[in-house]
């Protein structure tokens, strides 16, 4: 059985940074994508930024240069360092993995709200 442990939202003013970390356990063989994704009140959940296994990273255009995506594959784990943060940026953010377990399969994190105030 796998679980994902997300960490590191809260409320920060406006230009202020958050660090969120999404560690997954139990029986991993191997992990692929990984990835941070968000979801604002009243609209549909969208991709922020995804990492390969092998460190090729990809971001959404409006947080390129404020967020950075990284990645530890020994602890199976996954960060968001988010800088310069907005108002717009406030949403639940969850981490996705793909990973093979007994099979390959995609894994969601539970969420954790980020609240960015003007």
């Amino acid at each position: 059985q796998v679980q994902l442990v997300e960490s590191g939202g809260g409320l920060v003013q406006a230009g202020g940074s958050l660090r969120l970390s999404c560690a997954a356990s139990g029986s991993i063989f191997s992990i692929a994508t990984m990835g941070w994704y968000r979801q604002a009140p009243g609209k549909q959940r969208e991709l922020v930024a995804t990492i390969t296994s092998g460190g090729t990273t990809n971001y959404v255009d409006s947080v390129k240069g404020r967020f950075t995506i990284s990645r530890d594959n020994a602890k199976n784990a996954v960060w968001l360092q988010m800088n310069s943060l907005k108002p717009e940026d406030t949403a639940v953010y969850y981490c996705k993995l793909e990973l093979r377990s007994n099979m390959w399969a995609t894994y969601w994190g539970q969420g954790t709200q980020v609240t960015v105030s003007s």
